[in-house]
């Protein structure tokens, strides 16, 4: 219970010089920079002030959005026998999540191609006796 602030240092002018800065970023726990977004926001213009935590806020939406993408990318690029993650997984990843690809509806990823995808009328019609067909296939052998 100490007047100096809950300093370590004696005397109470300043800052002591042991004290370690910690960003608002460890603050929060986030990987993503709460310090440069805050800037962003204000130089931005979006409003005439930005509260504290704004840019806490939408530095962990930003932060959770890009460790789902990243998730769902490694997973493809893992399926595809790949250790890299390149801009087809990505694309396979945000495609096949509903809900990221009702949000990134109308983007392009570039270089991202298509989802594998051919129509049902297209494919070849099966044999009313395809069964039948395979066994005695296999006894002429």
């Amino acid at each position: 219970m100490s007047s100096t602030g809950g300093n370590n240092t004696k005397g109470g002018r300043g800052k002591p010089k042991a004290a370690k800065s910690v960003s608002r970023s460890q603050k929060a726990g986030l990987q993503f920079p709460v310090g440069r977004i805050a800037r962003f926001l204000k130089a931005g213009k979006y409003a005439e002030r930005v509260g504290a935590g704004a840019p806490v806020y939408l530095s962990a939406v930003l932060e959770y959005l890009a460790a789902e993408v990243l998730e769902l990318a490694g997973n493809a690029a893992r399926d595809n026998k790949k250790n890299r993650i390149v801009p087809r997984h990505i694309q396979l990843a945000v495609r096949n999540d509903e809900e990221l690809s009702k949000l990134l509806g109308s983007v392009t990823i570039a270089n991202g191609g298509v989802l594998p995808n051919i129509h049902q009328t297209l494919l070849p019609k099966k044999a009313g006796k395809g069964k039948g067909e395979i066994g005695s296939a296999s006894q002429e052998f």
